[in-house]
């Protein structure tokens, strides 16, 4: 009698494995081609079993993935002033934003929800708590701030060309100009 290798017991369905897969195909292959069917594929479980975790089906899915790549966490411990903390805080959420330009758009247009509306509130208490006067208007100076700049260096690196061999969303003059740009917001907030 042949021994038999044992099957690995498939991997469970989550949350967290839905928006990977789901992530992962929309930043190789764009939003658009970002189906349940394919996400079924690439999770190898027939689409319908997604729907247990999101029960609303793609707009769910869209909402979750915008919450994701917006829903950034800071602490405060090192940092020195409303000024560090701004400036972490807008660093942080270019780099989320950068590492899946393929759900951008989402980010740009669906509104926070969730652990995403949660970090916002955060933000504010530490801009507030470190002196910053009108914490709320200055977090969305930088949310408005962060978001399109990362929109412009997107468009500027080609990534979004769907006939351009671009793997990265960022170009080489990015972080300078994003740095430059927030040093000039800072100093506007200053006043």
């Amino acid at each position: 009698m042949i021994d038999m290798p044992a099957k690995r017991p498939p991997v469970p369905l989550s949350l967290e494995r839905i928006i990977d897969a789901a992530l992962h195909i929309a930043d190789g292959q764009g939003l658009r081609r970002l189906t349940m069917r394919r996400l079924g594929d690439a999770l190898q479980v027939e689409a319908m079993a997604i729907y247990h975790h999101l029960p609303r089906g793609k707009d769910a899915l869209m909402d979750a993935l915008a919450e994701h790549v917006t829903a950034v966490q800071v602490g405060p411990e090192g940092l020195d002033g409303w000024q560090d903390r701004a400036r972490a805080w807008a660093r942080a959420s270019r780099t989320a934003l950068l590492e899946h330009p393929g759900v951008l758009s989402l980010a740009l247009t669906k509104p926070p929800k969730g652990s995403a509306l949660i970090a916002i509130r955060e933000q504010t208490e530490q801009l507030q708590e470190a002196g910053l006067g009108d914490a709320g208007e200055a977090v969305r100076a930088l949310r408005a701030y962060v978001f399109g700049s990362v929109a412009v260096e997107v468009q500027q690196s080609g990534w979004a060309d769907p006939d351009a061999t671009v793997q990265h969303a960022r170009t080489a003059d990015g972080e300078r100009e994003f740095q430059h740009g927030l040093d000039a917001l800072i100093a506007g907030l200053e006043r």
